[in-house]
């Protein structure tokens, strides 16, 4: 019972999506077939699983990340899952998430890739948004980066909707690397209070 509970709370909401968390289970039913993946979401999970940039070493990855930090619950990866309305099954529709926890000198990094029948539609902004979100709900979190490639325009967009700025080269040759400070976001957060009122 207790460990239900401790998942429940790991859940994030947004308007359109609910995020669950990547666990040892999940992630290793998803490695051992999408038959088993199917049964253990408990949802709609398509034919095209899974999305582009998602492949077995990133899964093998996470596995053994949570594997090696047990106490890292929330800083892997987090399945997308659309509310698709009453009467009508939700649906994974991506993965996003932490690539680990906040660093010694605060920074944590996020990635998200959606299936390509989803893509377009906001998705991969509203849980980039609230990943953003949950990073610095933590007082140890001082700014969140994301790499991706200078040919993925889309992936570009949800960084910048989100207030990332572009700081130079990424971590691996031909990716680029984007930021985002704790004081960038609040200063956002800020004028988004300012607009609502």
């Amino acid at each position: 019972m207790e460990r239900r509970r401790h998942r429940i709370e790991l859940k994030i909401k947004t308007e359109r999506l609910k995020l669950i968390p990547g666990t040892i289970e999940l992630l290793s039913a998803e490695l051992e077939d999408l038959a088993t993946f199917r049964q253990k979401m408990e949802l709609e999970v398509p034919e095209t699983w899974p999305p582009d940039l998602y492949d077995r070493p990133a899964q093998e990855f996470m596995v053994n990340y949570l594997k090696e930090n047990t106490d890292a619950a929330g800083w892997g990866s987090w399945y997308l899952v659309l509310n698709n309305g009453d009467g009508y099954p939700e649906t994974l529709i991506g993965i996003c998430g932490f690539k680990g926890k906040p660093s010694p000198d605060g920074a944590v990094e996020i990635g998200y890739s959606v299936l390509t029948e989803y893509q377009r539609k906001g998705y991969a902004t509203e849980a980039a948004k609230a990943l953003v979100d949950r990073a610095f709900s933590y007082s140890k979190v001082s700014r969140v980066i994301a790499e991706t490639y200078p040919e993925l325009m889309s992936s570009i967009r949800v960084l910048a909707k989100n207030g990332f700025v572009l700081t130079g080269t990424g971590s691996e040759p031909g990716v680029i690397r984007y930021e985002l400070s704790r004081s960038a976001y609040l200063k956002t957060a800020e004028e988004r209070k300012k607009t609502i009122k």
